[in-house]
């Protein structure tokens, strides 16, 4: 239907008297003239819900008006270092969701998790064996890495983007007098080999910022606010799915009740040893704690059929049968 171009436009929808029961199917009526099948779908299926949780939960004017004003406080807290938005997705669980709903991951490959609110994009490149903190009260580490594909062939050159905590659980971009310049994040590349080799300190537990209307629906709701010791790791590859992921030391506090979410087993490891053979290699002092792990990347091919053929089983569990899968997305078929 043709999008309308003033008020005596024929093609407007004629709304019915506006009740509890038929606000949804006007709403509906009135966005049935987007053009992109995709957004009328999304916004079909989010006005649906919506309205079914007011009248589910009876919800008042009072209550609508504080998530509102939560809201709002929310998108006034966000600056170009601090994403509260993205906190507030990590709390109730939507951002691993969405990142496991549109990167599957076949078995063979390194599951993804939460991105988190405190990636930035100005971290520097560094050369193999660099260290990435310039804390001098942490615990040292050196990370020792692979990225393979599928197969186990070896990814020379994948963009590795890194970032962790300070040894008292702060990012840099949480400190007032940071400035331009980045600590505990770095971008490192593989070798010929997959190989990728860095020096840092052993990530500690720590808490969301609790500064924030985050941090306060969190004491609402009578939760903590911590994460357990973790490193990010994101990868960038042409001809393969971005992967955002971490890892989280065996172990740490709050490993089973991660505030946000982004714990998984597969992603759980033990740290070992630094020994005088390995020391001598990579410049190091023998004893000093080792983080070993095998990344695997999934080819955009392998992500795009994996997206399609899951959104197809997902619609025919939800009774959906007339739909098609755009670039593994689902619209209505109305053909």
């Amino acid at each position: 239907m043709a999008s309308s171009t003033g008020p005596g436009d024929a093609s407007i929808p004629t709304l019915k008297d506006l009740t509890i029961e038929n606000i949804t199917d006007n709403v509906h009526l009135i966005n049935s003239q987007c053009a992109d099948p995709r957004l009328k779908y999304i916004m079909e299926r989010l006005v649906t819900h919506l309205h079914d949780f007011a009248r589910e939960t009876r919800l008042s004017f009072e209550e609508w008006m504080a998530g509102i004003q939560f809201l709002t406080a929310v998108g006034q807290t966000c600056t170009d270092v601090r994403q509260e938005f993205i906190l507030l997705s990590d709390i109730v669980g939507l951002s691993l969701l969405v990142d496991s709903i549109d990167h599957p991951k076949p078995p063979s490959s390194t599951e993804g998790t939460v991105l988190g609110p405190f990636h930035t994009h100005d971290a520097a490149t560094l050369t193999p064996g660099s260290s990435i903190s310039g804390d001098p009260n942490g615990d040292p580490l050196l990370v020792l890495c692979s990225v393979k594909t599928t197969s186990g062939q070896p990814l020379a050159d994948v963009k590795v983007d890194v970032w962790e905590t300070d040894s008292h659980g702060k990012y840099d971009v949480q400190y007032a007098d940071r400035g331009d310049k980045a600590d505990g994040r770095a971008i490192i590349r593989s070798d010929a080999h997959g190989v990728f080799w860095f020096n840092a300190i052993v990530p500690v537990p720590y808490p969301i910022p609790s500064d924030g209307p985050v941090g306060q629906l969190i004491a609402k709701l009578g939760r903590h606010c911590w994460r357990p010791s973790h490193m990010h790791f994101m990868f960038e590859k042409e001809g393969f799915d971005n992967l955002v992921t971490a890892l989280y030391i065996r172990g740490s506090d709050y490993e089973t009740s991660d505030a946000v979410f982004g714990v998984k087993d597969s992603l759980i490891v033990a740290l070992d040893t630094v020994t005088p053979q390995l020391a001598a290699q990579y410049n190091v002092e023998a004893g000093s704690k080792l983080l070993r792990y095998d990344f695997v990347l999934v080819t955009d091919e392998e992500t795009q059929q994996l997206r399609h053929d899951e959104a197809v089983k997902a619609m025919r569990a939800l009774g959906r049968e007339h739909m098609k899968i755009i670039k593994g997305l689902p619209v209505p078929d109305v053909d």
